[in-house]
């Protein structure tokens, strides 16, 4: 729960209201975005825990495609991954942030630009501060989530709510809106892919595993739908439709000025907490291929500091490609892409326990996906759906995201070429 609630449950909202104008079908969109989240972790973990290796999903796709794909992952996540979810929650942070002061709307970016560079900075102290910022922020996002929950579900209801049928909004179609719901949703569900690292550390993995993704991932289900249900009972859908600043609004509503802007720093602390995770984590990845000198210019990437032993230039990279997707996009635009491109790696992970369990039913599994192949096959199809869907309606993102990824595969021959 820690590792997944994040900042989208506070502005996905705005995203999913956007493409459906209903408070039915945002609801049933969380609620099915967490169901097929569930599958995905029930079935990433069997590979978890078959393949223990420090690493985690880079090293499942190794193991079953082979040196390229792994590393192609291990690129998206350096060049598209961990950039776009720093420069997209920086940017967030920035429109949260004028929003709170009333400052001009000409200081969101250069405030984003500040948020993910002070964490940068802050990093680079070592990983111990790091650290230190990502304990302090973990315990100040359940805050506001604890409080809007508990005080918005008692609080009398500004709009009804019908729970059935599930319609859409006036003059919108029903499967592109949901679809579009749906995707929206993925962001804020984002990180179960960690869910499995503690798979080969557990001394029954074959019991606690499943127990341990089934609650966490459905507490964090219910969370975010009851969270949503207070944003649609405190605020018409009108005015949470594209409105990033839904949460800070509902706050206000609810709990007063001053009480809603209390709310509304805890989830700007909240935000940052998430960028520091991104960041702390993000360095080590090309700093982990350039161990392997599977990078080109490996021996910068794998240059520590002196004194703090972080991964400075490797750090330094991630915040240049972050800096400069805090120009070129905006929130909708980086996450959906980052999700796009992720998925695509998952559903290979999806399709790899199939073709393991054929080719390789001697491997020794700790932990098997129950009701297998069903809960995979949820996994998979639910997976070609999100990837068909953003290359239908978001074609330009999902090219560009490919692309971005695609380029990995010449460089990686070129450097073990270059190498050999």
């Amino acid at each position: 729960m820690g590792t997944v609630i994040g900042g989208g449950v506070f502005f996905k909202t705005a995203s999913v209201v956007a493409a459906n104008h209903s408070a039915n079908m945002t609801l049933a969109a969380w609620i099915l975005g967490g169901l097929l989240t569930i599958c995905a972790g029930l079935t990433s973990a069997e590979l978890a825990a078959a393949i223990p290796r420090t690493g985690g999903a880079m090293r499942y796709l190794e193991y079953a495609y082979g040196k390229p794909v792994g590393f192609l992952m291990g690129w998206a996540q350096m060049l598209v991954y961990y950039p776009a979810n720093i420069a997209a929650l920086s940017i967030i942070f920035g429109v949260q942030f004028v929003a709170l002061f009333h400052l001009a709307a000409a200081w969101q970016l250069p405030v984003a630009i500040l948020c993910g560079f002070s964490i940068t900075g802050l990093n680079f102290l070592g990983a111990k501060v790091g650290g230190t910022v990502q304990s302090i922020a973990l315990i100040f996002k359940l805050i506001p989530i604890v409080i809007i929950v508990i005080f918005g579900l008692f609080a009398p209801a500004h709009t009804t709510i019908q729970l059935w049928p599930i319609t859409t909004g006036d003059h919108i179609g029903w499967g592109s809106a949901f679809s579009s719901s749906l995707l929206a949703t993925m962001f804020a569900y984002d990180g179960w892919i960690s869910i499995g690292n503690i798979a080969g550390e557990m001394k029954h993995p074959e019991r606690d595993l499943p127990r341990a993704i089934v609650l966490g991932l459905a507490l964090i289900t219910v969370v975010y739908t009851l969270i949503n249900l207070v944003f649609l009972k405190t605020l018409p859908i009108d005015l949470i439709a594209g409105n990033q600043n839904a949460a800070a609004d509902a706050s206000m509503k609810l709990f007063g000025q001053f009480g809603g802007k209390l709310v509304t720093i805890g989830i700007l602390i909240s935000v940052y907490g998430a960028i520091n995770g991104y960041t702390l984590t993000g360095m080590r990845v090309p700093f982990a291929m350039a161990e392997e000198d599977s990078l080109p210019f490996s021996k910068y990437f794998r240059r520590l500091s002196s004194r703090t032993y972080v991964p400075y230039f490797a750090g330094s990279v991630q915040f240049g490609i972050a800096l400069i997707m805090m120009f070129m996009g905006n929130f909708d635009v980086l996450t959906d892409m980052l999700v796009f491109v992720m998925w695509v790696f998952n559903c290979l992970i999806f399709l790899a326990v199939f073709k393991l369990r054929r080719k390789e039913p001697e491997l020794n599994r700790p932990y098997q996906v129950p009701w297998y192949p069903v809960i995979p096959l949820i996994a998979l199809v639910g997976g070609i759906f999100i990837i068909v869907t953003t290359l239908v309606t978001e074609t330009g993102l999902a090219v560009t995201g490919l692309a971005l990824t695609a380029i990995g595969l010449p460089i990686y021959f070129w450097h073990q070429k270059r190498a050999n």
